[in-house]
């Protein structure tokens, strides 16, 4: 397993100063934020991404993800998504998975994360799931061709937000290639204990975001152990599960500090990662 960081903390900087500043602050992986200012898939080239690849192998990190949930090049946060009822800007969405999925076939990477439809419309919640699932259609045969997989990320407010609507949508999709981007917060925040939402989408989780949420459960990241997560419970489940792949920390509030709170994550994290035998 590999600890990483992701540079949407790091929006000050160029995507080149990010990274260097994760492995400067002691990490040995990075996700990858797809968006301006760091690697929005239209803004990319060949060489550029090649002088980025040869960084990352100087620098001896590893990316564990490409975040490709925020689109701020052409709208916002979670807008387009993939069921808006405008065509045009669900095309927006399915066009930007496509080209990362490029992007990480290209950079080795073996995940993208995506959102999980997105805010809820006009539509009724299973016109909505019909979309998203359409749209994912038009996705999936090249994330199998370059053997790369989706994961699914749900978020409180939106049209997937805890384990049982994820664990119902995804058992009807086929595709090895789909999983889910588990975000700890983001299940404590609809209530869940995170190890039970845990164990419950196991099977399909491919890439784990870190972060801490105040016991009001407001959706709003915080360094790990500043909040009411019980991380000692979490990563006791994730050693009886056997977890094997990565773990990234997710900051993207702290863009003013990065780093500091980068190091305090390490710090407050690796007691209970070693307990349960874990390196950060």
């Amino acid at each position: 397993m590999i600890f990483s960081y992701s540079t949407n903390a790091f929006v000050k900087y160029s995507l080149s100063e990010a990274v260097k500043l994760i492995a400067q602050t002691g990490f040995r992986g990075v996700e990858i934020m797809c968006d301006r200012p760091h690697l929005y898939p239209p803004d990319a080239n060949s060489q550029n991404l090649e002088k980025f690849r040869q960084l990352l192998e100087n620098l001896k990190l590893t990316i564990t993800n490409l975040n490709c949930f925020t689109l701020f090049a052409v709208g916002n946060t979670w807008l387009p998504s993939w069921i808006e009822q405008n065509e045009k800007k669900r095309q927006e969405r399915i066009d930007h998975t496509l080209n990362c999925l490029d992007l990480a076939h290209f950079l080795g990477c073996p995940c993208i994360s995506v959102p999980p439809g997105g805010p809820l419309v006009e539509l009724d919640t299973k016109a909505s799931l019909n979309l998203f699932r359409q749209g994912l259609e038009k996705v999936i045969p090249k994330a199998q061709e370059l053997d790369v997989s989706i994961l699914i990320e749900p978020e409180p407010g939106l049209l997937i937000e805890n384990s049982l609507q994820m664990s119902l949508f995804i058992k009807e999709i086929e595709s090895r290639h789909i999983g889910v981007n588990f975000d700890v917060g983001h299940f404590f925040c609809v209530g869940e204990a995170p190890e039970n939402a845990l164990e419950t989408l196991f099977e399909k989780v491919g890439h784990i975001h870190i972060e801490d949420i105040a016991s009001t459960r407001e959706h709003k990241h915080l360094i790990p152990g500043l909040g009411a997560i019980d991380y000692d419970a979490f990563f006791k489940k994730l050693r009886e599960l056997k977890y094997k792949k990565d773990v990234c920390l997710e900051l993207y509030p702290y863009t003013k500090t990065p780093c500091q709170a980068g190091l305090k994550g390490i710090e407050n994290l690796k007691p209970v990662m070693e307990k349960y035998g874990f390196s950060v």
